[in-house]
């Protein structure tokens, strides 16, 4: 009889057994595999939040099918002590493995709502932005000038949230004095910038910051940055470049800058200025001009008079031989790029051509022609903006 107990016993048990034995694999399934999600959605995850809360956020936006199993799943990785508060971006399909790494990894947040200051040549803003989880495009929520005018009601307390990603965005072709300028009215920044930086000593870049950055740092890092693409560029350069120093190629990369805004013709206007160079023939550019007049303290806002162009100044290249003594502007990575691999080309002259890039010219008669031309196209746009 108690044979036939133990036997009963030991069956039901090995029953038991197989059964957890089952029920753990398909939990482990679970955790591993693809999960149900089939659109992106963004978790927010906030400061001192406790992984069943996680959880049960996740459960509800559909990323996992069983809270329990996730929980169990971090318990079992020992990760459950090693959440990282942000905003995540959970894409479509993320299994529980996956998601518990990205939120307890931590690093920048992948969503949710941006600060980007943004420095341009001509203007600046502040502009709260959210990321759409679905399209993956930035739906901008508020955006003012804070030189100008004050911050919209809400921006603050929405931008200063713990985890809104602050980032600062430099424009090419930017002064180091607008840039610091700038800087001055980030009242998520701290420190005071005693001394404006070398001009192009910065590079335009995207600058991921935390608030209460101070600004010398991150304009140090500007320049690492620069100094980095420079010495890059200079050792990728071609040959026979009139270049001595990568200084010199960085205040040729400030010209090709301000000259154009259009990528394709960098290269080209870069082949003008060098042929120039190596020609004996001054670089007659107005942008340099303009910047012995300004210091690159702002925008000019007039054209230049003649009495400008013939002012002996040493950015004055209507007058001086070969290059201005300084960059006239930040530089981008691209404008370096083709002051140092510029097009092979004879050209020797440019002008506008009327839809926002230049006619390009091997000899003076060919230049008239383009010069007569775009003049004929301002002449219509003149007595079209009149008649408006």
């Amino acid at each position: 009889m108690w044979r036939h107990i133990v036997s009963n016993f030991l069956t039901v048990l090995i029953v038991i057994l197989v059964g957890l034995g089952g029920l753990a694999a398909w939990a482990k399934k679970q955790y591993t595999n693809p999960g149900p999600l089939t659109q992106a959605v963004c978790l927010r995850v906030e400061p001192g939040a406790s992984f069943a809360r996680v959880s049960e956020d996740l459960r509800g936006q559909g990323a996992i099918s069983s809270a329990y199993i996730f929980r169990a799943g971090a318990d079992y990785a020992g990760k459950s002590g090693a959440l990282k508060f942000g905003s995540y971006l959970i894409d479509p399909g993320a299994s529980m493995e996956g998601i518990v790494d990205q939120i307890t990894s931590g690093g920048p947040s992948s969503c949710g709502t941006e600060l980007n200051f943004r420095i341009g040549v001509t203007a600046q803003d502040m502009i709260l932005r959210e990321l759409d989880p679905v399209s993956g495009q930035y739906v901008e929520k508020a955006k003012f000038d804070p030189a100008a005018e004050p911050a919209p009601e809400g921006f603050a307390e929405e931008s200063s949230k713990a985890d809104v990603r602050t980032r600062v965005t430099l424009a090419e072709g930017v002064t180091s004095w607008q840039v610091v300028e700038a800087l001055k009215s980030a009242d998520f920044l701290k420190g005071e910038i005693k001394q404006i930086p070398a001009e192009g000593s910065l590079a335009p870049d995207s600058y991921e910051v935390k608030r209460g950055s101070d600004r010398n740092a991150l304009i140090a890092e500007m320049q690492a940055r620069q100094q980095v693409i420079l010495a890059t560029a200079w050792e990728a350069r071609a040959q026979g470049l009139p270049y001595e120093t990568p200084e010199e190629a960085l205040v040729m990369a400030s010209i090709v800058e301000k000259e154009t805004g259009v990528p394709s013709e960098r290269r080209q206007v870069a082949s003008v200025f060098i042929n120039r160079l190596e020609q004996g023939i001054k670089l007659q550019t107005d942008p340099t001009v303009i910047y012995g007049v300004t210091k690159g303290q702002g925008v000019l806002g007039r054209g230049l008079r003649q009495s400008e162009l013939r002012r002996e100044t040493p950015y004055n290249t209507y007058v001086i031989d070969g290059l201005p003594p300084t960059p006239i502007a930040n530089p981008g990575r691209a404008a370096i790029d083709a002051a140092l691999n510029p097009d092979s080309t004879r050209y020797l002259f440019f002008v506008a051509d009327g839809s926002g890039g230049h006619a390009f010219a091997e000899t003076l008669d060919e230049h008239n022609r383009n010069v007569a031309a775009w003049r004929k196209i301002e002449a219509e746009q003149q007595n079209q903006g009149a008649g408006n």
